[in-house]
């Protein structure tokens, strides 16, 4: 058989992620403020989108629209036919005056332009009817948020007291890049040294600034490690004697709770290291933290969750944060109508494109989050009803195939996502853990389940009797048959941010000390 070329025609299917696609993709794992950021960035770019306030308003508006087209209809006016530019530039001229367009709808000016008669007669409103954006009585609540001063920042707090502080332009100098170079909890995060040679001066000059604006408010600011930033706040208390100083030296051994070897260290008795220790809890070991300006975001649940009345579960989508559009396809139709140019024919077809889709996208969106919240309710339903305690092993895989879903379209939906229920608000995620096994034969327990049991047991543990990982993981077995490893044990210990049965049982005895 020769190898010869030739022409061949083949029929295959293929799935192509087309740019769409992949933007519907995206959106399911978009939050609700990044979603509405992403809606208001294509309702300036798109002409044929608006947003859909509520069913009353559409309907009002319609009515309106329906009564205006049968005026327009009415009237023996021929329609002008202009191009895209002129309707919307050039034919600023042509635009009828308030009172001729009033008198067309025989009614007064007031009644189709109420903000018209407070421009033009402002000697009836005084001077109290000028509204915010001073062209009239304003028809909305002003935005308080508008009148708020800013916060300053901690380096702004700084700069204003180092003019006071130092005279010097030179030492000035140095104390405001001082100032720029503290971490948010307001610590100096690089040496003297590095500071110097960026700045070209000699480390004494640096190490002198800084031992003055280490005075600044709040104490403890310009510090390098904890223990100078705890010595600033004592000094400034003028409580920094020679036993303090001792024991912020030792704070290895504060953190390990080592009070025997502490009192050696410090060359106190018991009765007088309690009391610097209880000083030293009242300090702040981030003076810089009231400063902190980034935005508090709120968490605001996508999914509500609620008993229903005959039993079960009732499941909502928070309409609130849900952005609603509209597309405007009677502007389509009379903008397309008198469009001439094919560019501009190009760029209508395209936005209603866009629009379509987006307003498509948002509907499987919603239903989506709908459906998965659905599936991970009904799987959960013993955690609704009595508590962590109950919570089931899920997975990712256990969702997709009982929804008939792809994992990754639940992983996308899953992020970023909070359902409302009963018990408190969580993420969707909280609800996939690992299972662990049963020695008795039962169903699976949940990890969450396993680190809830671990945190009552170490919390009602008495300080002669702290439990090691080993007890823990025996206790485990023999209430609740989870069969669970010490190292195991262990990792969700350290997972919850709970020390070692060593430390907690110097925690807990220090403790039972300070309150008697």
């Amino acid at each position: 058989m020769g190898l010869t070329p030739r022409l061949e025609v083949r029929q295959a299917q293929s799935l192509t992620l087309t740019p769409q696609l992949m933007q519907s993709i995206r959106l399911l794992q978009l939050g609700h403020l990044e979603l509405n950021a992403f809606v208001e960035a294509e309702l300036l770019r798109n002409p044929l989108l608006e947003r859909q306030d509520g069913q009353e308003g559409a309907s009002e508006g319609s009515e309106a629209a329906q009564s205006a087209e049968s005026d327009l209809a009415d009237r023996p006016e021929r329609p002008v036919e202009l191009s895209a530019y002129e309707d919307t530039v050039a034919h600023g001229d042509r635009v009828q005056s308030a009172d001729s367009i009033a008198s067309g709808y025989d009614t007064e000016v007031e009644n189709v332009f109420p903000e018209q008669v407070a421009q033009d007669r402002p000697e009836a409103g005084g001077a109290e009817r000028i509204g915010a954006n001073g062209t009239g009585e304003s028809t909305e609540a002003a935005d308080i948020d508008q009148y708020v001063a800013a916060r300053p920042t901690l380096a702004e707090h700084l700069s204003s007291q180092i003019g006071l502080i130092l005279t010097d332009p030179r030492e000035r100098l140095i104390a405001q890049f001082l100032a720029q170079s503290l971490d948010e909890a307001g610590y100096l995060g690089q040496p003297v040294e590095a500071i110097a040679l960026q700045l070209g001066a000699p480390v004494e000059l640096v190490e002198a600034v800084l031992k003055k604006v280490q005075g600044c408010d709040p104490a403890g600011v310009f510090a390098r490690d904890l223990a100078e930033c705890l010595a600033i706040q004592l000094r400034e208390k003028n409580r920094l004697d020679p036993m303090m100083a001792r024991l912020i030296e030792r704070l290895d051994l504060v953190a390990a709770h080592d009070l025997p070897s502490l009192a050696r260290a410090v060359a106190c008795d018991r009765e007088d290291l309690l009391d610097m220790l209880a000083e030293l809890r009242r300090l702040d070991p981030r003076p810089g933290r009231a400063f902190e300006s980034g935005p508090v975001e709120t968490v605001v649940p996508d999914v509500y969750v609620r008993p229903a009345p005959l039993g079960g579960w009732q499941l909502e989508l928070n309409s609130d944060i849900l952005p609603r559009v509209l597309v405007n396809r009677e502007y389509y139709a009379s903008v397309s109508r008198r469009t001439r140019d094919g560019a501009e024919k190009s760029f209508l077809v395209d936005c209603l494109a866009s629009a379509n889709w987006l307003a498509k996208s948002l509907d499987q969106r919603a239903q989506t989050i709908l459906k998965v919240a659905t599936e991970i309710v009904r799987q959960q339903d013993g955690f609704l009803a009595h508590g962590v305690t109950h919570l089931r092993p899920m997975t990712l895989r256990m969702v997709a195939d009982a929804i008939e879903m792809h994992e990754s379209t639940v992983s996308r939906v899953t992020s970023n996502k909070y359902i409302a229920t009963p018990r408190g608000l969580f993420e969707l995620k909280y609800f996939f853990t690992t299972a662990l096994a049963s020695s008795s034969g039962d169903a699976d327990h949940s990890a969450e389940t396993v680190r809830h049991r671990i945190r009552q047991l170490v919390d009602a543990e008495p300080p002669d009797a702290i439990l090691s990982d080993d007890t823990i993981a025996e206790m485990l077995q023999k209430e609740q048959g989870i069969e669970v490893a010490r190292r195991t044990v262990a990792k969700y210990r350290e997972g919850m941010n709970i020390p070692s049965s060593v430390i907690r049982r110097r925690q807990k005895r220090a403790m039972a000390e300070m309150i008697r």
